[in-house]
Parts: structure tokens; sequence; C-alpha cells
């Protein structure tokens, strides 16, 4: 047993890039994981049946997506049911430190998915697919898991695993989805024009950040008010965005902000009091094409922040880049 949990931990960050990228949730995905290391304890604690995995990767990546599966097709009733908009948790590290290597692939085989995207973004457009769909493109684009396997995962064939793919590509590609392409200069270039538009409390600063088809996503999970649907357009996401961080500017002294990469991307962690004395965090995606802001993506829900680092003294609104 001691010989399966070893090969089982040197696997384990993968299966929670697997099982993230698959599920958008990092408490899903970590349950996901421990019910692949419960079967695969269960299945191959006999050394016979261990000898004939020939590819101990493989079959683990196999049968951690047959849960991600299972959990996405229940999952769809859950988030149709669910209060307001929905947004992933957010992955949160520091600005200039390590990222993150737990709950994502290596850049080279991202790429083949992301193209125009990265982070959140990609999450939230992950949601539009079918279970089925979301499988074969994560698998195979993101994870260059081949198309038999995928389709063994499926219970399908080869050329239905392929059909699968192919339509998710063209979700996640499609004209509406929010475009990034910042590299992180300009990510940072564009997010102080952002604060110092807000600050500013004027409207024309800020429209010239927005995309034309700008869009702002907002989730509280119902504990705070929250726009129901997206905002969309550069002036209605301007407003909104105004009235949302233009208190920020108001309250300097109750407000503490900082710069931090959301899913690899960077955004804003803010910290304040909410207007009934409860204590209100958030943390603010951003996607980036072209010098404009095209997305907005503020997650606020309480149930999905637990793992954030609280933020400092030192951490005041403007925030310190």
């Amino acid at each position: 047993m001691r010989d399966l949990a070893t090969e089982f931990e040197a696997e384990r960050g993968r299966l929670l890039a697997v099982a993230h990228r698959m599920l958008g949730s990092r408490s899903e995905a970590e349950d996901a994981v421990q019910e692949t290391w419960l079967r695969y304890a269960g299945a191959l604690a006999d050394p016979a049946a261990r000898a004939e995995i020939r590819d101990l990767s493989a079959w683990l990546t196999t049968t951690c997506a047959r849960i991600c599966l299972d959990v996405l097709r229940s999952a769809r009733v859950r988030r149709e049911a669910y209060h307001g908009q929905w947004l992933p948790e957010p992955v949160v590290s520091q600005v200039g430190g390590t990222p993150p290597t737990d709950g994502y692939a290596p850049d080279p085989a991202e790429r083949a998915v992301r193209t125009d995207q990265v982070g959140t973004a990609l999450l939230l457009v992950l949601e539009r697919l079918a279970p089925e769909q979301r499988v074969a493109l994560v698998l195979h684009d993101v994870f260059a898991v081949p198309f038999a396997r995928v389709a063994d995962v499926l219970g399908t064939t080869e050329v239905a695993a392929r059909q699968l793919a192919s339509r998710a590509r063209r979700a996640v590609t499609a004209p509406d989805v929010p475009r990034h392409t910042a590299d992180p200069t300009e990510q940072r270039r564009v997010l102080e024009a952002f604060v110092a538009a807000t600050e500013s409390g004027e409207l024309d600063p800020l429209l010239r950040l927005l995309a034309p088809d700008v869009v702002f996503v907002g989730d509280s999970g119902g504990h705070f008010p929250a726009a129901r649907r997206p905002v969309v357009g550069a002036e209605a996401v301007a407003r909104f965005t105004l009235g949302l961080f233009g208190r920020a500017g108001r309250y300097t002294e109750q407000v503490l902000a900082r710069p931090v990469l959301v899913d690899g991307v960077l955004g804003l962690q803010l910290e304040t009091v909410y207007n009934d004395g409860r204590p209100i965090r958030m943390v603010t995606a951003f996607t980036v094409h072209q010098g404009r802001i095209t997305g907005l993506f503020n997650q606020l829900n309480p149930e999905k922040l637990t793992d954030l680092s609280p933020l400092g003294d030192d951490d005041r609104w403007p925030p310190r880049w």
C-alpha cells in the first residue's frame, strides 16, 4: 500500500489539473481525485493486478475522467438551480510568486485550447458545453490524451469523440467569447489605467479602456446583491463598474486591495465591509485584448473564497503594483 501511495502522489498534481479543468470547482476536483485514489487502492492492491497496468498515468487519468463525467452530469442540474450567475472558484496566487502547478497543465499543452483565452474566461466558457464535449476537449486538447482513450472514457467511438471535441472547440472560440491575448506587461498597464479610471469617477476614461462588447459577470451565490445576468456593452459595464469600484475611492480607509494572479492572469483581490457590517471579499479577473478589457469576472461568493490569503494593513486602495 505504501508503494501505491507513492505512485499516486506522483500523479496527484496532474489528476487535480484534469479534474479542475473539467469541473471548474477546486473542491469538486479534490473530491474527484480522492475518489480516484480510493478506486486505485481498491482495484490495484493486489500486486498481480498492478502488474497488468503498463501505463499507470493513463489508467489514473481515465478513472479520474470517468468520475468527473459523472459529476458533470449531476452538476448540470445543480448549476441550473444556482442563485444568480455562476463563476468557478478562483485559484489565486501572489504576483511575482511561483505560479500554482497543481491546478494547471503545462503551457505547451494548454495553448492548444486556450489560444486567445486563459484562466477564468476559459473555465466559464467550458460551462456552455455538454459534459461529454467538455471531457473530450479537456482530455485531448489540454492534456493530449489520444482520442482512442477519450472514446473509452466516454463509452463511444473514436470518430464520435473527435466530433465532440470539434464541436467544443468551436464553442470555445465563438465570436462572443471574451478574448485574452495580453502579455503580463500589457495586463498591468491596462489594470493600472482601470484603477485610475475608477478612482476618477468619470465615465469617459473608463469607456476608453473597455471593448465595445465587454461583459461583466458577478457571482455572489446569493450572499450579496449581484446582477442576475451578465452586463454587456461598454457603457453599461462602465456605469456598473463605477458603482462597484467607485466605493473604493470614496472609502479608501475601509478598502484593502492587492494585485494578484487569478487563474494565472493579473487581477485584483479586495476586502471591505458591507453596508450591514458583514465582511466582504472579492476576486476580480480580467481578460484583455488589443489594449482593452473584454471581460470582468467578479467572484464574491464567500463559499468559493475560503482559501484566500488575508490582506494586511499595507494593502490599501489603490493597490500597489
